[in-house]
C-alpha cells in the first residue's frame, strides 16, 4: 500500500464508513487525474473484493465482457465466466459471488468511472439501483464505492436521483486538488526538493493535480520541469487538454468554448457575457454546461460584494487550462529553455499576476489564518465598479468581509523579490479604497492588505497605508 499524502478529512470519512454497522453507498467524485482511485485502493486496500472500471466509449457488449473479466479476477479462477446478457444478470452473478465472502470483515465493492458504464439504453443505472435496494443495502458489511471524473454526472444521476437511488448515497467525497502545503509534501515524499517560490510557479502552471506533480523529477528546476512537460513532443501536458475535456463530457467542444472565452478574461465574466461570446442560446442546456464545468472544478462562480447570485462572475479556475491556452497551444518555441524565454515576456508578467491571484483565492483559509481571523465569520468575495461619465472605476479581486465590522481589502502581487509600492500604485490604491467606500456606503473599517511572494518593502508609501501583510510562506501553512 502506498502512502496517501494529505486527504485527512477524506480518509476519516472512508474509515468511519468502513467501521459503521450499516451498509454504505459512498460517492467519490472529482476531476481527471485528481487521485480518486488511488485514494480508494490504498485506503481500503485488502477490503476490496470486487472492482470494475468503466471503459470510455465502449459498447454495452464490451462493458459486460469487462465485467466478466473483473469477476474472474475477484474469484481468482483461470477462465472468465460467460458474459452476462444484461446488467440485471451481471449483478445477480456479483451477488452470488459476494454472498459467500460476507463473513466478519467489511467488504468493499468499487465501481470506478461509473459514468462510462452507463452506455445509452444499457439499463446499468436501473440495474445498479435495484441491486443496491434489494441486496447490497441489506448486508451491513457491504461498502459500495462509486467513482467518477464527471462530477456533475455523479451529482445529477446518483446523488440527486429521483428514482431508485433517491437518498441512497450515505457518504459523499468531492476530491479537490492539493493545497500548496499538500503539493509541497507530495513532492518531498517523491524526493523532489524545491524552494517554495519554485513550487508556487509549478502550482500556477499545473495546479495541485497529483498526477501532474508526480511527473516532476529530482534535480530539475521548475522551469526545466515546465519545459519538459509542456514544450517537448513527448510532454504529457502538451496534449492533455483535449483528452481532459473529451474524456469527461459529451459534446466537449461546448465546454471548451466556455473555457477558452474565460481564459481571455482573467477578471471574469457574467453568465450572459459568456453565453453571448460563445454564441450560445440561453436555456437548460447552457445551465448544464456551467454546472458540469463548475462541479468538475474548471470554473468557479464568485458573487460580488453586496450583490446576489444574479450578478455572479465566473472565472477560469483550472490552472493547467489557463496555462495551456496562454502558452502551450500553438506555441512556436519548443524544447529546452522555452519557458525561460517566455518568462521574460509581457505575456508572462500578465499571466503570473492573474495566476497568483487565482492561487490566493483558493487559499482564503490560509489567508484568514495568517491574519488571525480564522475564528471570525468571513465572506470572501470580489467587487467591481464600472464608472459612469466623469467617475473613477475600481476593481477588488479579494475582499474579506468580516462579522467583526471590518473588511480586509486584499491586493495580490506576484514578484521575484520584495514588492515595492511606488507613488503611482499608492495613488491607485487610495483611489480604489475611496471608490469602494463611496459606492458601497459601507460603515466598516477597511484594512488594506498586501499578499505577495516575498513581502512588501517598508517605504514611505507603505507606512500608514498598509495595515496587514501576508507572504507566500503563509499560503503554505494551510491544510496538510
Amino acid at each position: 500500500m502506498e502512502t496517501i499524502i494529505g486527504r485527512e478529512e477524506e480518509k476519516k470519512i472512508l474509515s468511519d464508513a468502513l467501521q459503521s454497522k450499516d451498509a454504505e453507498l459512498i460517492a467519490v467524485y472529482g476531476r481527471r487525474r485528481i487521485g480518486k482511485t488511488f485514494l480508494i485502493r490504498n485506503h481500503y486496500d485488502k477490503h476490496i473484493l470486487f472492482e470494475l472500471t468503466g471503459v470510455h466509449g465502449a459498447s454495452l457488449k464490451d462493458q459486460l465482457h469487462n465485467f466478466s473479466l473483473a469477476l474472474q479476477t475477484s474469484m481468482a479462477i483461470p477462465v472468465a465466466p460467460v458474459d452476462p446478457k444484461n446488467w440485471i444478470d451481471a449483478f445477480s452473478l456479483l451477488s452470488g459471488h459476494l454472498k459467500a465472502l460476507l463473513k466478519k470483515e467489511p467488504a468493499v465493492v468499487l465501481f470506478d468511472e461509473l459514468p462510462w458504464l452507463c452506455t445509452p439504453r444499457s439499463g446499468f443505472l436501473q440495474a445498479f439501483g435495484h441491486w443496491w435496494n434489494t441486496w447490497a443495502s441489506r448486508h451491513p458489511l457491504m461498502k459500495v464505492v462509486i467513482c467518477g471524473s464527471a462530477a456533475s454526472w455523479i451529482i445529477r444521476n446518483i446523488i440527486n436521483d429521483r428514482g431508485g437511488l433517491h437518498n441512497r448515497v450515505t457518504q459523499r467525497i468531492r476530491l479537490l486538488p492539493f493545497t500548496l502545503a499538500e503539493a509541497e509534501h507530495f513532492l518531498l515524499h517523491h524526493g523532489v526538493k524545491l524552494d517554495r517560490y519554485q513550487i508556487l510557479q509549478l502550482y500556477m502552471a499545473m495546479g495541485g493535480i497529483p498526477q501532474y506533480l508526480k511527473q516532476i523529477k529530482k534535480g530539475e528546476s521548475a522551469a526545466q520541469s515546465i519545459d519538459r512537460l509542456c514544450f517537448t513532443t513527448s510532454g504529457i501536458l502538451k496534449t492533455e487538454f483535449d483528452d481532459l475535456y473529451r474524456s469527461l463530457f459529451a459534446h466537449a467542444e461546448n465546454h471548451e468554448a466556455i473555457v477558452r472565452v474565460l481564459s481571455k478574461k482573467a477578471k471574469g465574466m457574467t453568465r450572459a457575457q459568456i453565453i453571448d461570446a460563445c454564441g450560445f442560446t440561453t436555456g437548460g442546456w447552457t445551465t448544464e454546461l456551467f454546472d458540469e464545468l463548475e462541479q468538475s472544478g474548471f470554473i468557479t462562480q464568485y458573487i460580488p460584494f453586496d450583490r446576489t447570485v444574479r450578478d455572479a462572475i465566473y472565472k477560469l479556475s483550472d490552472e493547467y487550462s489557463l496555462f495551456y491556452l496562454k502558452f502551450i497551444e500553438g506555441a512556436r518555441a519548443t524544447g529546452a529553455g522555452t519557458w525561460l524565454r517566455l518568462s521574460q515576456t509581457q505575456s508572462y508578467t500578465s499571466w503570473s499576476g492573474f495566476a497568483f491571484e487565482a492561487v490566493c483565492q483558493k487559499h482564503v483559509d490560509a489567508i484568514k489564518q495568517a491574519l488571525g481571523i480564522a475564528g471570525v465569520y468571513t465572506e470572501a468575495s470580489g467587487w467591481r465598479y464600472l464608472p459612469k461619465n466623469g467617475e473613477k472605476g475600481a476593481q477588488v479581486d479579494l475582499l474579506l468581509d468580516r462579522a467583526d465590522h471590518c473588511i480586509n481589502l486584499c491586493e495580490m502581487k506576484f514578484s521575484a523579490g520584495e514588492f515595492a509600492i511606488e507613488k503611482k500604485y499608492a495613488g491607485e490604491l487610495d483611489s480604489k479604497i475611496q471608490v469602494f467606500k463611496e459606492q458601497t456606503k459601507t460603515k466598516k473599517t477597511i484594512f488594506p492588505t498586501m499578499i505577495t511572494t516575498y513581502g512588501t518593502k517598508q517605504n514611505i508609501y507603505y507606512t500608514g497605508r498598509i495595515v496587514s501583510e501576508i507572504t507566500m510562506e503563509d499560503l503554505f501553512k494551510w491544510r496538510l
